[in-house]
């Protein structure tokens, strides 16, 4: 799973809306309709993962039935922010994310 989140940040910082799209679940690609619309989108709200000072992975955990990755960002403002990336097993085994939620306490233990 950290291959694919990481495969998807590569995108984002080489601006490859279609790659990085390309790793989203097909509900968050229906969502968004165009890798346009989905890079907007992430350029906009998730800045931290979208142009990240550093990336730690952290921990994975299980959360009502589904696989969290936690991932600690230093954003471009230097504010440490902890991702936890929803990821989605797909019928041909591989693992799209499913959806990513940002806790902008600046909790680092977390």
């Amino acid at each position: 799973m950290v291959g694919v989140i990481q495969k998807q940040l590569d995108a984002f910082q080489g601006d490859r809306a279609a790659e990085a799209f390309g790793y989203a679940s097909p509900g968050i690609q229906q969502m968004f309709g165009t890798p346009d619309n989905f890079l907007a989108m992430v350029r906009q709200g998730y800045a931290p993962v979208y142009r990240p000072r550093s990336v730690d992975f952290r921990e994975l955990v299980t959360r009502e039935g589904r696989i969290v990755q936690k991932v600690l960002f230093v954003g471009p403002d230097g504010v440490p922010v902890i991702a936890e990336y929803f990821m989605q097993r797909q019928p041909d085994g591989s693992w799209r994310i499913d959806g990513c939620r940002l806790d902008r306490s600046g909790d680092e233990s977390a």
